[in-house]
């Protein structure tokens, strides 16, 4: 039977990638399929598999058509962990297609994979 895994984010540096993401999103480094180009990284509480590295030499896309999508409560908590992500590594890229009044903000991975900070109490309610 075919099932969707986890995403998996392509990266330069596994150390400096693993590093990032298990302390950006409480995640913790599994032995489970571990190679000198492959990191599985699950979830703390031991839920499972939650994101992939592997390791790869061809450029991050400048605007990649799959990404991760984070997600906070509010704006304020939105902020607070932008910043606890770029003292991770992460960067703030200048994004030139956001529409009025962002519920996102773009960031990077210290391997230049973008990201987005999602601001949950902005995004659309859907409900017309």
């Amino acid at each position: 039977m075919l099932r969707l895994g986890f995403p998996v984010i392509g990266v330069t540096d596994i150390p400096r990638a693993e590093r990032f993401w298990t302390t950006a999103l409480d995640l913790v480094s599994t032995p489970k399929w571990e190679s000198p180009t492959w990191r599985t990284l699950e979830h703390a509480d031991g839920s499972g598999p939650a994101l992939g590295l592997m390791y790869s030499e061809s450029p991050a896309e400048p605007r990649p058509r799959l990404h991760l999508d984070l997600l906070v409560d509010d704006e304020a908590e939105q902020e607070a962990e932008i910043e606890r992500l770029v003292g991770l590594g992460a960067s703030r890229v200048k994004w030139e297609l956001y529409p009025p009044r962002p519920d996102f903000v773009v960031l990077a991975d210290p391997d230049a994979n973008l990201f987005c900070v999602v601001d949950l109490s902005r995004a659309p309610s859907g409900s017309s």
